[in-house]
């Protein structure tokens, strides 16, 4: 397979850390993935508005040993279990959200991945004629839902 020099290397070479970034085709790169033969990848852990079982799958002791997880980090920690059993039990939104959070923390404490590529706003580029509904959905711009205001399109 082919060697790719990526201007982020020569930076992990500044600390002393040797990556040789290798080009796969789709279908290796999914086999790699599900059997977790890689030394790091980069991937979205994209979650809901309401965590639940799907917890195991990316971060339970078990899902650790079993291939076509997400479970990527190979995360094998009995707190960690127990806090996704709480997070899946809660029985209110005050509990999971509160049960979510120290999830969160205790997957921080654990530094399993390194954040990236985060940004809290949207930046988007429209023209004056565009409408959009006054209260957007959380972490969404509802795009579906934008219109053509017909008074600002003029002739077009």
């Amino acid at each position: 397979m082919e060697r790719v020099v990526l201007p982020f290397t020569q930076n992990l070479k500044k600390l002393g850390i040797q990556a040789n970034v290798r080009v796969v085709d789709t279908s290796q790169y999914i086999n790699r993935l599900r059997e977790f033969d890689f030394d790091m990848i980069s991937f979205v852990f994209s979650q809901s508005m309401s965590p639940g079982n799907e917890q195991r799958w990316f971060w339970s002791s078990q899902a650790a040993d079993t291939a076509g997880t997400r479970n990527f980090n190979g995360i094998k920690n009995k707190a960690i279990d127990r806090l996704i059993e709480l997070v899946i039990a809660a029985e209110s939104r005050e509990d999971l959200v509160n049960r979510c959070k120290a999830l969160d923390q205790a997957l921080l404490w654990g530094h399993y991945v390194i954040p990236h590529w985060y940004n809290d706003e949207h930046h988007v580029a429209y023209t004056a004629k565009m409408r959009h509904p006054a209260n957007l959905p959380p972490f969404s711009l509802s795009l579906e839902a934008w219109w053509i205001d017909p008074e600002k399109a003029g002739g077009e």
